[in-house]
C-alpha cells in the first residue's frame, strides 16, 4: 500500500468513497459535502491536501486536512472502501493527514463526526484527540467533536 498526495485521477474516488460511506451511515449527503466536492482544487490552492492509499492504483482510503484558521487544522473526510476494511488504510491514511498539518504548522487539529461511528472514533481516540463540546457542528449529522493540541 502506497499513500499519495492528491492527484486528480483519484479526484472522482475521493468524492465517491465519501458519498457512499455517508450514504450508508446516514442516507444522504449534506450541502457542506457538496460543497467540499465541488472546491477540492480550491482548498488544495489555499493549503490543504487530500491524500490516497493506492494498492494497484486501487483507492483502499482517502482523507482531506486543511487550514480552518491561522493555527488550526480540520482532518475531514476520511472513508475506506468497505471492500479493503481492517487493512490498515484507514490509520494510516489519518495518520499522514496528520502528518501533513504538522509540517505545516498546525497548532490544533479539529474533527467533526457523529458519535455512531465506532470504528472511526477508536482512530482519533488511538491517535490522542479529546472530545470537545460545541455550540454548532455545522451538519445535521454532526454531534461529536474532537481536537488535538500539538503542545498543550
Amino acid at each position: 500500500m502506497e499513500l499519495v498526495e492528491y492527484d486528480p485521477k483519484y479526484r472522482q474516488s475521493f468524492i465517491e468513497l465519501n458519498t457512499a460511506w455517508i450514504k450508508e451511515n446516514f442516507g444522504s449527503l449534506e450541502e457542506e459535502d457538496m460543497k467540499t466536492f465541488q472546491e477540492i482544487e480550491q482548498e488544495i490552492a489555499k493549503g490543504a491536501m487530500v491524500f490516497f492509499a493506492v494498492e494497484n492504483d486501487t483507492v483502499l482510503a482517502t482523507c482531506m486536512t486543511k487550514p480552518i484558521s491561522d493555527d488550526t487544522w480540520e482532518i475531514c473526510k476520511l472513508a475506506t472502501d468497505e471492500r479493503y476494511q481492517g487493512k490498515g488504510a484507514g490509520s494510516r491514511i489519518f495518520e499522514r493527514c496528520m502528518e501533513y498539518a504538522f509540517a505545516n504548522n498546525a497548532g490544533k487539529l479539529f474533527i467533526l463526526s457523529n458519535s455512531t461511528l465506532k470504528p472511526a472514533l477508536h482512530i482519533y481516540q488511538k491517535y490522542g484527540f479529546k472530545e470537545i463540546k460545541l455550540d454548532n457542528y455545522k451538519y445535521t449529522r454532526g454531534d461529536i467533536a474532537f481536537e488535538y493540541i500539538v503542545n498543550p
